[in-house]
Formats: C-alpha cells, structure tokens, sequence
C-alpha cells in the first residue's frame, strides 16, 4: 500500500489568525491544505472563498485543494484555479453533469475530485472513474467540523478501492490519530483532518498520523 497523504483543513483553525494557522501547515510538511469551501446552500454555514486559498498558495510549498461544498460548483472553478489550487473537488449531488466538469478540471492541467456525502452511494462514482484523479468518501455529514466519524463509510470507501486498485481515496470527517489507521486500511489513500489537529498539535498531529498508518 504506498504511503498515506495527509491532508489538514484550515476549517477548525481559528478564523482571526488563518495566517498562522497556514504556516504551521506548510512547515509540518502537510501533503496537501484542505479548504473546505461552503456556500449556505448546499451546506447551511458559508466559509471562504477564492482569497484564501490564493493566500494559502503563498505561504508555502504545500499544494492546496479546494473543497467545493457549493451548488453549482463549476461557477467557482475559474477563480480557484487562478488563485493557485492544484486540485478542486466538488459533490456529485451539486453536479448533474460530473462527467464533464472532471473534464473541464483536466483540460485546465487541475486535478478532478468528486465527493459524495454519506447517503450516496458508491456506484454513484462508478461512470466516472476514467475521468476523475480522486474521490472524497464524505465520513461525515457535510457542514460542520469537530463531528464523530460514520464507520459505516469506511466499508464505502473499502468497496471503491475494490472497484479501483489505483484511484486516490480520501476521506474526511472524524479523522484522528485512532481512526486514521482504520480509514487507510480500509482503502483511503488521503487523509482529511482538522478539529483534531488543532487540539493535538499540527506537527504532533501529523506525524502520529503518518505512524498510525505506517
């Protein structure tokens, strides 16, 4: 199994100081930064936008993804990939044409991922394997950081990985230095975590994930 991705959301991080929340992120040595992107709609919080993540960009060597928790995804794609984001995955159920949108990701040299949330099922994901990098196994209801992981997810993410040995899995909800291990045995190659990081330490934190899943 290659080596497990760990990937901290900057959601959990105190909001008056992201600045620093960000540097400490890029410093830990974090695979990739994690913008939870929410729009009040699809989800009921709004977070952030473009502007962030441009500014997660410049604060270090780490690639950034954004999370598009948003309906209609695709009007948001220009502006993050001007901002620098190497990756934007967005939800098969805000997306009636997810086949093209991966498309419209590749041809812009982004790397395509689709989420689904946790009462989706995996054959949703299935007619899009050719043309998506990554799928976002949702181990929690999306909206909120801090909530306790849906085990039952971990046995979707175990079928998508039998369905595509070689398809980047993450997930992302109730991840932590306990459950880490179980996701990535379970098939997850992309580790989300944030709340947890913030009480365990970012640097601390990470690298008791890595030693779970090594």
């Amino acid at each position: 199994m290659s080596r497990v991705r760990i990937c901290p959301s900057i959601l959990s991080f105190p909001p008056d100081n992201y600045a620093a929340a960000l540097s400490q992120l890029h410093e830990a040595g974090s695979d990739w930064i994690h913008l939870d992107v929410m729009d009040g709609q699809f989800v009921p919080p709004i977070t952030f936008g473009a502007e962030l993540a441009r500014a997660a960009v410049q604060a270090g060597p780490s690639p950034v993804e954004a999370h598009l928790m948003t309906l209609t995804p695709e009007r948001h794609f220009d502006a993050f990939i001007a901002a620098g984001c190497r990756r934007i995955i967005f939800h098969a159920e805000a997306a009636p044409h997810s086949h093209r949108l991966c498309q419209q990701l590749r041809a812009a040299g982004i790397e395509a991922g689709v989420a689904i949330n946790p009462g989706t099922p995996v054959e949703a994901l299935r007619p899009l394997l050719a043309v998506m990098d990554l799928a976002l196994i949702m181990t929690v209801n999306p909206g909120w950081g801090g909530q306790a992981l849906i085990e039952e997810c971990l046995d979707k993410a175990a079928k998508l990985r039998a369905l595509a040995p070689d398809l980047a899995i993450q997930v992302d909800g109730g991840i932590d230095g306990s459950s880490a291990r179980r996701a990535w045995e379970a098939g997850a190659t992309d580790l989300v975590s944030g709340s947890w990081l913030t009480k365990a330490g970012v640097r601390e934190g990470i690298a008791a994930m890595r030693q779970a899943c090594a």
